[in-house]
């Protein structure tokens, strides 16, 4: 498997390396982290001083693998401080929000290495790791296959099977069964995951469950911030907190506030958007709805109806100032958020259907009574109303909420566990 796939790499690059050099020289995303990408300038990231532990390289796909790995990273930097832990992402948005939340408790954080036998073959030279931690997905067959013939172990943490992703895993298992394979542990999220893998041809020494690390995400905010932020607005202006919307839902959103807020006076807005580079388009759309907007980089405007953030990493405590929270990507087929952030604060959880990569979760917590589940914009408008107008309902639903998620946690201390002996 692996001569075929490098050769088809070898055969694409020879053939299309006109169009990726204009993709790399045209495109900033692509071309602020390349050269970084090809292990160029990667001794500069990393620390100077010789290690005096062991070294463990994290590695996280994007925004929510490393919100998955922050709680784990912290327990490993409190048990085993002498430990040198690295982490790279492989998408600039994961890149910032590494470098937001983890930079107290990582040595270095990098962009990840391309696929390249070369590659990642100096990206082990100088790292010298002594354990791989993959959070969640991100299989590359170089990197696994380059780790295990130099002897590292790897282990998968907080790992999920989507129905979509099972499809393509038997679809193509002769290609996917030797990179799980060539994991020493895979840590399945829930007993669906793990039965999933083992179905694959996975032997069941390798796999255990172990819970969603997010459940024991820390929920600190930055210093100087109450809850991660100072809005400096009422006391007693109800909140709604729409988080990490996609495109289509803010319409939905601003169409029943404009309605709510006739209802509900002085009631405030924040929308939370997936990817902040969508800002300029939902202050435009907010003014088409006679809305006025104020944007989280700027001094937020008490008045305003709508708080608009433009950051990157302070959505889990942005969740602590709401009254209630919806939680995006789940009104439109982006396959949904995590829920467990505005629970984790014990605030009462909206989603629509579409939440496909948190499946049980959102069950679950439906069935804990701490979240309900929105259809379209009709059931979304009831749903809030009536929360909106029974603080009892709410103070309710958010108890459940936060029960829930304290139900869960230790998922950290059972990872550790697994993790321990290579450290």
């Amino acid at each position: 498997m692996i001569p075929i796939y490098n050769l088809c790499q070898i055969l694409v690059l020879v053939v299309a390396w006109p169009i990726l050099a204009l993709l790399v020289l045209l495109r900033p995303k692509y071309r602020k982290t390349f050269f970084f990408r090809l292990g160029i300038g990667l001794q500069r990231h990393l620390p100077s001083a010789p290690a005096t532990g062991k070294t463990v390289w994290v590695h996280a796909l994007s925004v929510g693998e490393v919100s998955s790995a922050r709680s784990l990273i912290v327990g490993l930097r409190d048990q085993f401080p002498d430990v040198r832990i690295v982490c790279s992402t492989t998408t600039a948005t994961g890149l910032a929000i590494a470098r937001t939340l983890l930079h107290d408790h990582v040595d270095a954080i990098f962009p990840s290495p391309l696929d390249l036998r070369p590659v990642v073959a100096r990206f082990l030279r100088l790292i010298r790791p002594d354990l791989f931690i993959l959070v969640e997905t991100d299989f590359w067959p170089n990197v696994l296959t380059t780790l295990n013939k130099n002897d590292i172990p790897a282990i998968l943490v907080n790992g999920r099977v989507s129905a979509r992703s099972l499809s393509r895993y038997r679809r193509a298992g002769f290609f996917f069964r030797p990179l799980f394979r060539s994991f020493a542990h895979l840590c399945m999220q829930t007993d669906s995951d793990r039965i999933n893998l083992e179905g694959l041809g996975v032997e069941p020494h390798r796999l255990h469950c172990l819970g969603n690390l997010k459940f024991d995400t820390p929920v600190t905010s930055p210093a100087g911030c109450r809850d991660g932020l100072s809005l400096h607005s009422p006391d007693n202006r109800l909140t709604i907190l729409a988080g990490s919307t996609h495109e289509g839902e803010e319409d939905i959103i601003f169409t029943i506030y404009a309605e709510l807020k006739n209802h509900h006076p002085g009631l405030r807005l924040i929308v939370a958007p997936r990817n902040p580079e969508r800002c300029p388009e939902i202050a435009r759309l907010a003014t088409r709805h006679d809305l006025s907007l104020t944007l989280r980089s700027r001094e937020p405007q008490k008045t305003a109806d709508v708080l608009l953030v433009d950051s990157i990493g302070e959505l889990p405590w942005l969740y602590a100032l709401a009254d209630i929270a919806f939680v995006g990507g789940s009104l439109v087929a982006a396959r949904g958020h995590n829920p467990i952030e505005p629970a984790t604060h014990g605030v009462p959880v909206l989603f629509g259907r579409h939440m496909e990569d948190f499946a049980e979760i959102s069950r679950d917590l439906v069935a804990a009574g701490g979240a309900l589940t929105v259809s379209d914009r009709e059931s979304l408008a009831e749903a809030l109303n009536a929360l909106l107008s029974s603080e009892d309902r709410r103070k309710i639903m958010g108890r459940h909420a936060r029960r829930y998620v304290e139900r869960q946690q230790g998922v950290v201390a059972r990872h550790l566990t697994i993790i321990r002996p290579y450290l």
